[in-house]
């Protein structure tokens, strides 16, 4: 079987009920951003420390089942978990318990894990935001929605702390790993 189905040069596409949908369709739209913001934290999750990086590989898992959610609404086991989100907000105190965090506002880029965690935030929000246009036009997992608002929040707590250790000296390599990775590509 192809990879290419040529239903998509129609300007149209499935969604995993069967119903065919345009490209333009706010579920798409959602879907595409969740999709991104998954490889933006793929791309953060490079450079992250062992328990980050397992962190952030959970919630690529979550994405996509909330993905599978938004695709196929009424199939109950892509619903989501309460819990998830109150494990996130766990999280975010703990983190956000653990150093000195600065309450102003903050100049992004204090560090290249800071920067790939605040781009990925920044899509957090935009997917929030068509998250809200679903749920008005087609409803929604009440549950996903809160943990995408609660996922941008733990992302800028984690990009504060990246900077916060980058600032203090504690970076764990990060900046190996970057030259690394350089290295590795050339």
């Amino acid at each position: 079987m192809n990879i290419y189905t040529k239903n998509g040069d129609r300007g149209t596409t499935s969604l995993m009920n069967g119903i065919s949908v345009s490209k333009a369709d706010d579920r798409i739209e959602l879907v595409g951003t969740i999709d991104e913001l998954n490889s933006f934290i793929g791309l953060a999750k490079v450079l992250a420390d062992a328990s980050l990086k397992e962190s952030l590989a959970h919630i690529q898992r979550n994405l996509m089942l909330i993905m599978a959610g938004v695709a196929d609404p009424r199939n109950m086991d892509y619903r989501f978990s309460q819990d998830e989100t109150k494990a996130l907000e766990e999280e975010i105190d703990r983190i956000e318990n653990s150093f000195p965090r600065i309450k102003d506002f903050v100049l992004y880029g204090g560090c290249e894990l800071s920067a790939r965690l605040d781009v990925a935030r920044a899509v957090t929000r935009r997917a929030e935001r068509r998250f809200r246009k679903v749920e008005q036009n087609y409803g929604a997992d009440a549950k996903a929605v809160q943990y995408i608002n609660r996922l941008s929040d733990y992302l800028y707590m984690c990009a504060r702390y990246a900077d916060y250790k980058v600032e203090n000296g504690k970076t764990d390599g990060i900046k190996d790993k970057v030259v690394k990775n350089i290295l590795g590509n050339m």
